[in-house]
């Protein structure tokens, strides 16, 4: 028997109280900030974000490192991201994400290539200055068709004091004004990958556009050129998005940063339009590049075929009849597809309920396309959210959703062992845990090795990928926690 909106409100905050109450009294009342229940008609969904993870309790997070190099800098295809600090920081970022591009691994493309000053204790005492101009003068020699080079600064890097920016100035230099970013992103910084983010996007700002003014005068420009700001090309999500804005009209003149280069990013500042998609990772930029250069920015989902409609509809808006026109016809293009596609999955997971735990704006984005194949998302939340995150997530989901931010191993668990939810998707890290249980599992962070899942081709894709994984036959061979104590909800 389903519970009406009041008694799941209820329930979801005596699971909270009955999670809270494991913890010492001080570390429950710091957490207890983190949980709670949406209420319709609020401002956000009612809790605390962006706060220090309290040491010792296990949590998901990235830091600003894997903010900076794993995001926003280490998709550019056709630049050389050293990871300078010891090895294991690059070593575990070195291809983990499935950012897609086209071009020729080690000539003109370096993105599943690992660059790394590999810190000894040496370097920790007497300093890596000396150490990263050695580096940069072996790169220019082995790869000599890099467009730029950044330094992704790691932990000791901060702590000793190394002026990679005189480094990078000094090398530029010598290298006929070579672009050479340094990027302060100690891992220290900040409470998790979002300040690498804001670090990375006003590294650009500073070392790419403030430098880029007498460069591409050749460019010409059209009254439809578009950028695709925070598309990571996972499994191909932004050649997939590309298409649809082409195939309305616009011109895409700069992937951000999936499939990205250099000169893209040089010759974002001409674009008319900017669509962001994950804002957490792109809003500092994007309202730097309309404060500075009149360029409007609008958010994005192309999660699902309702969300897509809205947003094609949303940037159309920005444009003439022309582009309006083409947003329709791409829209009734794709219809039929979609039709098909709903009509052969959601008999198979209408009713099915799904919790969510996954970085950037997934939490909130993918809801849509859950609901467009008659799924129900009951729990969600944020690894590094911040609070007008939690604002912009009422928008998606309903009254009673339990909320979660930087949730606990140990929450987590027991928050899908209460509300028994036929599907968990959130990251690699918990992946086998809940699989163990008996729980199907998608990996919301890397689409688990498929993708893409954005437009509507990525539909088509996230809703067999989603019936494979609720309705796999070897669920009958594992049970579940509840259903082997006889509970259920």
């Amino acid at each position: 028997m389903s519970l009406t909106v009041e008694q799941t409100k209820q329930r979801n905050k005596e699971l909270i109280q009955e999670v809270l109450s494991v913890y010492p009294d001080k570390t429950a009342k710091r957490r207890a900030k983190h949980l709670g229940v949406y209420e319709e008609g609020k401002p956000d969904c009612g809790v605390k974000s962006n706060v220090k993870s309290i040491p010792g309790v296990m949590t998901i997070r990235g830091c600003a490192y894997a903010g900076s190099k794993g995001v926003v800098w280490g998709p550019i295809k056709d630049m050389i991201h050293i990871s300078h600090g010891p090895v294991g920081c690059g070593q575990y970022s070195w291809a983990a994400r499935r950012n897609y591009y086209i071009g020729t691994t080690g000539i003109d493309t370096f993105v599943t290539m690992q660059f790394t000053s590999d810190f000894q204790e040496k370097d920790i005492v007497f300093g890596g200055d000396k150490k990263l101009e050695k580096i940069i003068d072996e790169i220019q020699e082995l790869f000599p068709l890099n467009h730029g080079i950044t330094v992704q600064s790691e932990c000791p890097i901060g702590l000793i004091g190394d002026d990679i920016e005189a480094v990078s100035k000094k090398k530029s230099k010598e290298y006929g004004g070579k672009t050479i970013v340094p990027v302060r992103c100690e891992g220290f910084r900040g409470v998790s990958q979002s300040l690498g983010h804001h670090i990375a996007n006003d590294s650009i700002r500073d070392w790419v556009f403030d430098k880029a003014a007498d460069k591409h005068k050749d460019f010409k420009t059209t009254p439809y050129d578009v950028a695709i700001i925070g598309d990571y090309n996972i499994g191909g999500d932004a050649w997939s998005s590309r298409i649809l804005l082409e195939e309305m009209g616009l011109r895409v003149i700069a992937q951000w940063s999936g499939d990205g280069t250099l000169a893209e990013l040089e010759n974002t500042p001409k674009a008319k339009l900017n669509v962001l998609h994950c804002y957490r990772s792109m809003n500092y930029i994007s309202r730097h590049m309309e404060e500075k250069y009149g360029i409007p920015w609008v958010e994005y989902n192309f999660f699902g075929p309702t969300k897509i409609e809205e947003s094609l509809r949303k940037i159309a808006s920005f444009f003439d009849d022309k582009i309006k026109e083409g947003a329709e016809r791409v829209i009734a293009k794709y219809r039929p597809l979609m039709d098909a596609v709903i009509a052969k999955y959601r008999p198979r997971l209408e009713g099915k309920k799904v919790m969510l735990f996954v970085g950037g704006l997934r939490p909130r984005h993918v809801i849509g396309a859950y609901e467009d194949l008659g799924m129900e998302v009951v729990g969600t939340g944020y690894e590094f959210g911040h609070n007008d995150d939690y604002q912009r997530t009422t928008h998606y989901v309903k009254d009673g959703t339990l909320i979660y931010d930087d949730v606990t191993g140990y929450e987590f668990e027991k928050f899908v062992e209460a509300i028994q939810p036929d599907l968990v998707g959130s990251g690699i890290k918990e992946k086998y845990v809940f699989q163990k249980m008996g729980v199907p599992f998608r990996q919301m962070h890397s689409w688990d090795y498929s993708g893409p899942y954005h437009g509507y081709d990525g539909f088509a894709i996230f809703a067999r990928d989603m019936d494979m994984a609720i309705n796999n036959p070897v669920w009958g061979m594992a049970k579940t926690p509840w259903k082997r104590n006889g509970v259920h909800a």
